[in-house]
């Protein structure tokens, strides 16, 4: 209880927070400290975003703030942002806060703190679950679900935050109502809670909770269906198991990338074949149809859709000790075409193999080997774009007599490919020489 009394004592007396406590215990109004920041100072935690509940209703908080930047968001559930800090007026009934708690997702956010009375409110035992890693809907847990399903996938994403079990009525309640995640929530909610899980120290929890519970199949199925699917001869896992373990050992400070490790193999489904007594998965890299339509259901970008799918894409693209350099400018220009860095290419390549339990990873020399190639290419200025030939289009039309049309750019690709056979060729008057040899 000490800790939480310290580091909620510092959060109420934020410059920001204290305004607001004041202000409205001035004004004879109760204000509490709520959820995550009640949770994470259990926890002995400084909890980044701090939430309020007041039993004041939202034009008296409108009111009182109107000097500061206040506004009011939201469409179901209307909260004042006062400078930044949520303040919410208590959802439903009489009885504060209880009325106001019971309406929260899971037991472990369902406590306030009473910084006046330096004492914590625990009406649904939060604080034991907690302590004893259990995930449990507050309340009635087909109530909780049915007021909003995405906590079916918040249920999971905390019991993978703290390595906590979902106790069984509420595991079986997801399952009963797992469809509600595909019927009944909005793809772009469901993105922000797959973002946030990649901030996880092993998101594979999370990932295989929403197997267990029939939600990833509403969610990912390309990666669900890779469940129990025979990793080949080269690998002493499932493609499962296999995808899991990549995009854990991708970094947690780029979510999109270790999301790409975590579908970077999903294609193996589709590509599956026995040939010559043998599961092959050959092309996999290119069957990227299923995890697109995922990736748009669940409201990603264009640029975050082509990002992911382009790591994919070049997943396979070998990069070896013995790799020639015209290999490795062949590689550089492919990711440039692709739009992807080849510092990205390389953590994927090396997560690939960490996971991959019938290899060894790759070791430090190993890696080494493979940035001095790449840095090799790039000291030499070599052209790894099409538009970086020393020789322009119009140049190319006039010295070919071309009209204006695709011939153009066909006869500029030729010379490209002269030049990453041969990178000493990108000279303007080389390119000018081989353009009339072209021509000839």
């Amino acid at each position: 209880m000490d800790d939480l009394v310290t580091v909620l004592d510092a959060v109420a007396d934020r410059k920001d927070i204290r305004l607001i406590l004041d202000r409205l215990a001035t004004a004879g109004h109760r204000v509490l400290l709520v959820g995550g920041a009640v949770r994470d100072g259990l926890m002995g935690l400084v909890p980044g975003d701090v939430d309020l509940v007041t039993d004041a209703p939202n034009e008296r908080v409108g009111q009182l703030f109107r000097d500061q930047k206040t506004r009011l968001v939201g469409v179901s559930f209307a909260v004042n942002l006062v400078n930044g800090v949520e303040v919410a007026s208590c959802r439903t009934g009489s009885d504060f806060p209880v009325s106001d708690l019971s309406a929260r997702d899971l037991t472990i956010n369902s406590m306030a703190w009473d910084p006046a009375r330096r004492m914590l409110l625990d009406p649904f035992n939060g604080r034991n679950d907690l302590e004893n890693r259990i995930i449990r809907f507050t309340g009635d847990s087909e109530e909780r679900i049915a007021a909003d399903p995405l906590r079916m996938v918040r249920a999971c994403r905390f019991a993978a935050r703290f390595g906590a079990e979902i106790e069984p009525a509420s595991r079986a309640a997801i399952r009963a109502r797992r469809q509600w995640i595909a019927d009944r929530t909005a793809g772009e909610r469901l993105r922000m809670e797959v973002v946030k899980a990649m901030a996880l120290a092993a998101p594979s929890q999370f990932f295989s909770l929403l197997h267990e519970t029939g939600l990833l199949a509403h969610i990912f199925p390309s990666l669900d269906r890779c469940h129990g699917l025979d990793g080949g001869p080269f690998h002493g896992e499932s493609v499962f198991e296999h995808c899991l373990l990549v995009g854990d050992a991708l970094p947690s400070r780029q979510p999109l990338l270790r999301l790409a490790g975590y579908l970077h193999d999903t294609g193996k489904f589709d590509a599956a074949r026995i040939k010559d007594g043998k599961l092959t998965f050959a092309g996999h890299e290119k069957c990227r149809e299923a995890v697109e339509r995922d990736l748009m259901r669940l409201r990603f970008s264009n640029k975050e859709r082509a990002y992911m799918l382009s790591l994919i894409q070049a997943h396979m693209r070998p990069l070896n000790a013995d790799s020639t350099p015209r290999a490795v400018r062949r590689l550089m220009a492919m990711l440039d075409d692709l739009q992807i860095s080849h510092r990205d290419f390389l953590r994927m390549r090396i997560a690939d193999k960490k996971g991959n339990l019938a290899k060894s990873p790759y070791t430090f020399p190993d890696i080494r080997i493979r940035l001095h190639k790449i840095r090799d290419a790039v000291e030499k200025q070599t052209a790894f774009n099409i538009n970086d030939l020393e020789i322009s289009g119009r140049e190319i039309q006039e010295i070919l007599g071309l009209e204006q049309g695709p011939d153009i750019g066909t006869a500029k690709a030729r010379l490209f490919e002269m030049v990453l056979e041969n990178p000493h060729l990108n000279v303007h008057g080389e390119l000018i020489r081989l353009a009339k040899e072209m021509k000839a």
